[in-house]
């Protein structure tokens, strides 16, 4: 026999849905989900955050009365959220934390329970959101199967019809439930009459083969169902009785002895079955934070696309960090930082809601009292460098900085480009910097690849890059204690001025970007490009690491995986993947060191992209990190300031004698 199911997904915040919409959401789409588990005894899982049972209580504390009713008889489960449905593994780790704390102080004050089963926010996975999880007091997580399932071949297909255990980096356990992106998509296309009864009750029968398995009949929105929330053109017409046909369905499948219709929760007990209970790694080094659907569907779509992605995130990361070190942030304060970061202001918003949105972050903003930092270093004077610091020009070429712990080469023909970066104490190679036209003997590979300038691509344009000659102004800061080597050049979007500072004192050097451009169009801007020195780096050994909204760092292994985060999946959506990045800080090293990349996230809350291939008997590795990419949520981001980025490079020993 066949266990079904089912997890409705409510969000009244839901990004193209108006606020003056939601009563008649709540009527449309809530009220006949609850009437639906009453009347047909079925125990659906429905999963909403904090927020939405608020607002929802304040609209019509009736549904909330009849949810918690229903809960309570066991005719319906209540999964769990967080306060905000936010993006876990884009957000710093005390704000996981705190979302899921508040989350269930809601759970509890308007229904009386804490859930045993979390939805993870839009399928968005890293492992390191498990801990927050466990420490939140869940049993349980649930997550798609499709997409961790493709990038881990190994697995087996039958796994998919049991309970698993999700294991972090560090030690963290917890049993994971299938969720099933192409189930959930046939559930829409019968109920919005694309497919008939018969057909997908064929396709629900194909998942018995008469051993004890489970399926997820539905893992997704309500608001979609007698209900359309105008996000696409392209969006099916509404059927007649949408939730008639679902009764049906739902009638038909209790009433057919080869299916068991059971809570989410039920099926913790089919964790000691043969074939369930297996413990599994979701993340993997070619997509380190798994998201439901398609490729087109991926992480990029709330870090660095929508009206302006990393504009918003950047400000509530500089809330984060004056609440962090206030020390005495109120559950009130967290409570609203948990809803500016909400995944919806960053995709389809619609353009009143964005306005209402900006001016309620630009307000708590001024409240905390907070801004970006203070602009890129002005005054000092060449002329008087200390000792300890050379400074070589060769030509018009290049110009060299030596340093006791650091060795740089910039190219002045493009744009001050690392030629080389090497630290004394670490290695006396280079470990990153310039690979030029040749280096690989491979035609795919037949180009320069730079390490530390900036790409801007769009549709039918040539590229913008700050690969230009430029004439830099040295200047020694001795109140701070760094050079700074400064440059501005023009390009067809306005001028870039770029900065790079080295600190003879902790043997580093940040790279600063200021672009004056009155708009970032859509398309993809790269900057802050880190490419590998092959020669440097054990192949075997390497790996990267970062935080994904976890407490801990998470490693991935490079090996000789073909790694493309960056990779466009169609002509509209330019990236497939990424890494939050969200403790500011990405490590690549081998067995022995590592270079250190530390990006300023309260300038901007960059994502994290990685190329890595085989080239013949070498490799190719670069670090990218994006501030735009494109897909369907894209708009022009018009700015009335330069937008800013640092990034700041060192390196380290990993066993030092």
């Amino acid at each position: 026999m066949l266990s079904l199911y089912a997890i409705f997904h409510l969000n009244i915040a839901f990004s193209s849905i108006e606020e003056e919409q939601r009563p008649e959401v709540i009527r449309r789409c809530y009220w006949p989900l609850l009437r639906l588990a009453r009347e047909l005894d079925l125990p659906f899982g429905i999963e909403a955050t904090g927020f939405t049972l608020e607002t929802v209580a304040a609209l019509d504390p009736a549904w909330i009365a009849e949810l918690g009713e229903l809960c309570g008889a066991g005719k319906c489960e209540l999964i769990g959220s967080g306060y905000a449905q936010l993006i876990g593994p884009l957000v710093p780790a005390e704000v996981n934390r705190q979302n899921l704390r508040l989350g269930n102080a809601v759970y509890r004050s308007l229904l009386g329970l804490q859930p045993a089963i979390a939805l993870v926010n839009e399928q968005a996975y890293s492992a390191g959101l498990l801990g927050h999880y466990l420490e939140a007091g869940y049993r349980g997580v649930v997550m798609e199967w499709d997409n961790p399932a493709y990038n881990h071949p190994d697995w087996q297909p039958q796994w998919r019809y049991l309970p698993q255990i999700a294991v972090g980096q560090h030690g963290e356990e917890l049993p994971v439930i299938w969720n099933n992106s192409i189930a959930f998509q046939k559930f829409q296309r019968y109920t919005h009459g694309e497919l008939e009864l018969d057909e997908y009750l064929k396709l629900i029968a194909r998942h018995d083969d008469g051993s004890k398995r489970a399926f997820p009949v539905y893992g997704n929105d309500v608001e979609i169902f007698d209900f359309r929330p105008g996000r696409f053109i392209t969006e099916a017409a509404m059927a007649k009785d949408e939730w008639g046909r679902i009764r049906k369905l739902m009638e038909k499948l209790a009433g057919d002895p080869s299916f068991t219709l059971v809570a989410p929760s039920a099926l913790l007990a089919l964790l000691a079955s043969e074939g369930g209970g297996n413990r599994l790694s979701l993340e993997s080094s070619v997509a380190p934070i798994p998201v439901k659907k398609q490729e087109k569907y991926n992480v990029t779509r709330w870090a660095v696309t929508g009206r302006d992605d990393v504009g918003i995130n950047s400000a509530c990361q500089r809330l984060h960090d004056a609440l962090v070190k206030a020390g005495d942030a109120s559950d009130l304060d967290w409570r609203e930082l948990c809803y500016l970061w909400s995944s919806d202001f960053r995709t389809h918003i619609t353009p009143r809601r964005w306005q209402r949105y900006r001016s309620r972050l630009q307000s708590f903003c001024r409240v905390k009292q907070t801004a970006p930092p203070g602009l890129l270093a002005v005054g000092g004077d060449a002329e008087t460098l200390p000792p300890e610091i050379v400074v070589l020009r060769d030509g018009g070429r290049y110009l060299s900085v030596s340093t006791p712990g650091l060795e740089l080469r910039l190219n002045l023909r493009r744009g001050l480009a690392l030629e080389s970066l090497s630290f004394p104490g670490i290695q006396q190679e280079s470990l990153c910097g310039t690979l030029p036209h040749g280096y690989f003997d491979d035609i795919t590979t037949g180009a320069d690849f730079y390490t530390g300038h900036l790409v801007f691509e769009t549709h039918g344009r040539p590229k913008v890059t700050d690969l230009s000659p430029v004439a830099p102004q040295l200047s020694w800061h001795p109140e701070q204690g760094i050079l700074t080597i400064t440059a501005t050049l023009s390009t067809p979007l306005g001028e870039v001025t770029k900065q790079l500072s080295i600190d003879p004192r902790l043997s580093q050097v940040s790279i600063d970007y200021l672009l004056d451009w009155p708009a970032i169009p859509v398309g993809s801007l790269r900057l802050g490009h880190v490419t590998l020195n092959p020669e440097a780096f054990d192949l075997s050994s390497l790996y990267f690491r970062t935080h994904n909204g976890g407490r801990e760092a998470e490693t991935f292994p490079v090996a000789a995986k073909a790694i493309s985060h960056g990779e466009a999946t169609s002509f509209l959506v330019s990236a497939k993947q990424g890494m939050g990045v969200t403790e500011g800080v990405v490590e690549i090293g081998d067995a022995r060191k590592a270079l250190r990349l530390r990006v300023d996230r309260s300038l901007s809350t960059l994502l994290g992209l990685v190329t890595s291939r085989p080239v013949g008997s070498s490799y190719f590795f670069r670090l990218s990190f994006s501030a735009s990419e494109m897909d369907e949520t894209s708009k022009p981001k018009r700015r009335a300031q330069p937008f800013r980025a640092r990034i700041t490079i060192d390196a380290f020993l990993k066993n030092p004698d």
